[in-house]
């Protein structure tokens, strides 16, 4: 199985650049590689470099860029997801098969029925994890770019990039008359609901911030399982 790694570093071709210890150790101890295999190395910044190991350590390694290959594998609209915090498991998932699936960016955001609270003290090391899991997802399903993962305690404070929906069992717009128009969006925002689903208080602010809600068939889906099911039918459609 050929390896392919995310640098968060500038690459150019035909330089030299270095593997950090972590990644390294992956490297050697996983997939068993060592000075003189191929890799497949990107930066999240648009295509990918095959490359060569030069050196690999258990402290650190070494390879050399062969030239780009501006391979473009993202959805032809940025799809955003906003997440209501959930149990952590539940969002791990969400990030990994959403991010599989194409996402451009996640926040995960506090609302009235969230069950994951996030103080101040674990924050930063809870979003690192995330953003880790990104990256693997990333790697792993060939993606050239790298959604964003970021933390709000507000809704309120959600930010939308083009046409924005919020999920919703009643009272919304269907699947079936919103597919017509996705292929002409540059960008989508879908907010996704807590367990126990989106409170009116909650839907009151979205829609203030330009949300319709949208309704995905007659069964209601877990938390867990929305963001990856828009996403496979948008991919679908564009």
């Amino acid at each position: 199985m050929h390896c392919r790694i995310y640098l968060n570093v500038e690459l150019a071709a035909q330089t030299l650049v270095q593997i950090e210890a972590e990644q390294a150790r992956y490297l050697r101890q996983v997939m068993r590689l060592q000075a003189g295999d191929p890799i497949t190395v990107f930066n999240g910044s648009g295509g990918e470099y095959q490359a060569e190991l030069t050196f690999l350590a258990k402290d650190g390694g070494e390879c050399r860029l062969a030239d780009l290959d501006a391979v473009n594998r993202e959805l032809p609209c940025g799809v955003h997801i906003i997440q209501a915090a959930n149990k952590s498991e539940k969002i791990e998932t969400v990030l990994q098969k959403a991010t599989e699936l194409g996402a451009s960016s996640f926040q995960i955001v506090n609302s009235e029925r969230s069950t994951l609270k996030l103080p101040d003290n674990k924050r930063e090391k809870r979003l690192l994890r995330w953003q880790k899991i990104v990256v693997e997802a990333a790697e792993q399903s060939e993606r050239t770019a790298v959604p964003s993962v970021a933390w709000l305690t507000k809704l309120d404070q959600v930010q939308t990039q083009g046409a924005a929906f919020a999920l919703h069992p009643r009272d919304a717009q269907t699947w079936a008359t919103c597919r017509e128009h996705i292929q002409g969006f540059n960008d989508i925002t879908l907010a996704i609901g807590p367990e126990g689903g989106w409170t009116t208080q909650d839907l009151q602010c979205l829609h203030h911030k330009g949300f319709a809600t949208l309704t995905f068939g007659a069964r209601v889906m877990r938390t867990e399982t929305a963001a990856a099911a828009l996403l496979a039918a948008i991919q679908a459609v564009v």
